[in-house]
Order: structure tokens, then sequence, then C-alpha cells
């Protein structure tokens, strides 16, 4: 986690070792274990064998996974425990019917195993709707919570993350739904990324009050005038270019407009390293690359790699009541270690409790997530 701040609260730049999220023994609590990390071993393009590579990676490494898929398909789990679930939602299909019908799916499965105690979050890199449902469905909402949203990292190089929400989750948004996202990825800013008061920004197409839609326009006046709480530290509106810099902690829009600037920034990084790659001077296989070259691609390596999704694991469904991380399509294992990193540190961190008391839900009981064995 990336912790240096400045004397305002604001975030300092990230050390320049890049610490990726998946220390485990150190996120463990006092007094007990936490329950394992339900990994969806079936979801993915790359499903199940680098998802269970991945889990297995995490196990060894001192976090507790177990998985949930086909036994017959998984292969060699390393003596990780599974949870039977015969049926796989592939990515094509429609969330909805397939979650009604698919009772018996791995991403079912793992809903039911956070609701029912037996893991304390869940990890899938299947179908990001079904994932969503499942979650839904299954876990409930936290009480008060209009509409869960989906809270994705977008990299910052030489800073923390900006936390972008929602991504995708609800395409369509009320005003009083984006307020409690400012709520919500607020308090996911300071327990991720450890920024002690995240600038909150509504992505419009000025910076003015008065730019921006009659959505916009309407969310901007309520934030002003502090519907969200003292805590949200509102700075007014935001463009597209704000939000892979250090103007902004958390941009909040609504989902539809958050996964059109999620892709469009994917898109663009790829097509700068391709570029940046396919500019560099070729060389003789026999000779490899030459001092140039070699000096440059040293230089971008770190670079890459603080840019890559795989980095961060994957987004979280923020609103349910447990941990959902939801990751890319295209995971490797890396990809899932990091996830099952978040997964539990967001767990031993109280984050489901934080987000209760951050839309106004004093907690009265340990949420589920914070169960211990």
């Amino acid at each position: 986690m990336w912790c240096a701040r400045r004397a305002d609260g604001t975030r300092a730049a990230k050390p320049s070792t890049l610490t990726e999220p998946s220390a485990g023994a150190a996120l463990a609590p006092a007094g007990g274990a936490v329950l394992p990390v339900a990994v969806d071993a079936m979801g993915g393009d790359r499903a199940p064998a680098e998802i269970v590579a991945g889990a297995i990676e995490a196990a060894n490494s001192g976090l507790p996974v177990i998985l949930v898929g086909d036994p017959d398909l998984l292969g060699d789990t390393g003596g990780l425990s599974v949870i039977p679930a015969r049926e796989t939602i592939e990515m094509h299909e429609d969330p909805g019917r397939a979650v009604r019908t698919k009772k018996d799916s791995s991403l079912i499965r793992a809903a039911e195993a956070v609701r029912d105690g037996h893991a304390s979050a869940m990890v899938s890199a299947g179908n990001t709707g079904a994932t969503m449902a499942s979650a839904l469905f299954r876990m409930g909402r936290i009480r008060g919570v209009g509409r869960p949203a989906i809270a994705t990292p977008i990299p910052v190089p030489g800073f923390t993350p900006t936390v972008l929400l929602d991504a995708g989750a609800n395409a369509e948004c009320s005003a009083a739904w984006l307020v409690q996202f400012a709520q919500m990825g607020s308090a996911f800013a300071k327990q991720r990324f450890g920024i002690a008061s995240p600038r909150v920004g509504l992505l419009s197409i000025g910076e003015e009050p008065g730019k921006g839609s009659p959505l916009v326009k309407e969310t901007f006046a309520l934030l002003e005038a502090g519907e969200a709480g003292s805590d949200v530290r509102f700075i007014g509106n935001v463009e597209g270019r704000d939000v892979m810099s250090d103007a902004v902690d958390v941009v909040v829009t609504d989902g539809f407009t958050g996964n059109v600037v999620l892709k469009t920034l994917e898109g663009s990084m790829k097509f700068a390293f391709k570029a940046v790659l396919a500019a560099l001077p070729p060389s003789e296989p026999s000779e490899g690359p030459g001092t140039a070259t070699a000096t440059l691609l040293a230089a971008l390596m770190p670079l890459a790699a603080e840019l890559d999704p795989e980095t961060y694991g994957g987004a979280m469904l923020l609103g349910v009541d447990g941990v959902c991380i939801i990751s890319h399509g295209s995971s490797s294992a890396r990809a899932i270690v990091n996830a099952v990193g978040v997964a539990h540190h967001a767990v031993t961190e109280g984050l489901v409790d934080q987000l209760r008391e951050a839309i106004g839900v004093p907690s009265r009981v340990p949420s589920r997530s914070r169960q211990l064995l």
C-alpha cells in the first residue's frame, strides 16, 4: 500500500519501487484467522488453469484461499479446499438470466460462501454482470445503499491511483446515488490507499459549476451543499484529463460514462506502449537490443508494471454486504494473487463496516466478511 501523505492529508508521490498488495501474514488480524477468500475458479478467459495457479500462489504466500468450481475440471489444486459447483456462467451469457437459472454455478456458490460464513470475500474474473448480480442477490446490499458501484483504481504514474466509480454497474443513475458513490469512494480510498482526506471530484465537461448534464448539475448542488457529509472532501467538477493526474483522488460519475472512460484509458495505454515499442530501433537476434534500446526498455518496465491493471488485482464492488473483487476477464495468475491480497486486506481492515459508516448507517454487528474462525 502507498501511504505517504502530505501535511494537508492529500496523497504524495509513491515509492519508486512498486509494492503489490499481496502480503499475506502481515495482513492477518490479531485474535484469530480470517475466513478464506473464495476464488471463482471457472471465471475468466484463462480459467481454470491460470485462476487455480494464482490461488495456489496466493495460498503459498500465506493468504487463506478456497476454490469454487467443478472438481473434475480444476486439475491439481495444490491441496486447496474446493467448494463444488458443476455449472459455469460463460462470459457471453445474459447476467440476469444466468444467475436465475444456474443455481449451481461457481459464481453463485462463491457468493453463497460469503453469505453463509464459509468465506470472507469472493474474487472472480468471470462475467462482470453476473458477478455483480450474484454478490447482490446472495450477499445483499448494505442497509441504506441505493445501488452498488464498481470502484476501479486508475494508475497515476508516480502517485497513488485515482479511484473511479461507478465503472459500469449502473448505466443510469440518480443524483442521490452519485452522492452515495462519493461517500463510498472516499471511504474506499482511505482504506485501500491510506489517503487521509481524499479529494472527491465530479466528472463533467468543464470545471465550472454550471457545466454538465442535468444529472451532473443536480449532483454538484447536493455535494456542494454538503449532502455527502463532512467526511467527503468535495473539490468540484473535474474533467477527463484529470483522471490520470494528481489533481483528484476519487472521481464520481454514472456507470455508463465511467465504463467508457475506463475502456478508453485502457485502449490508449495499450496504443501508447505499442507505438513506443514500434519506434525503438530494430536489433539483430544474435546481438540483442542496442544500448539505447536497452536503456529505454529498462526505464519503461517499471512504468509498464505500474500501468498494468493486473497490478491492482481488480475492481471492488462497493455497497454489497461483503467484499467482492471483479478481476479483468483476461486475468493471469499474477492478477488473481493480487486480487486475493486486495480482498484479504479489505476484510482485515473492515471495509464493509467503513462503508456502512460512510453512508450514515452505524454498524451494530460485525459484517459477514469480518467473521473469524
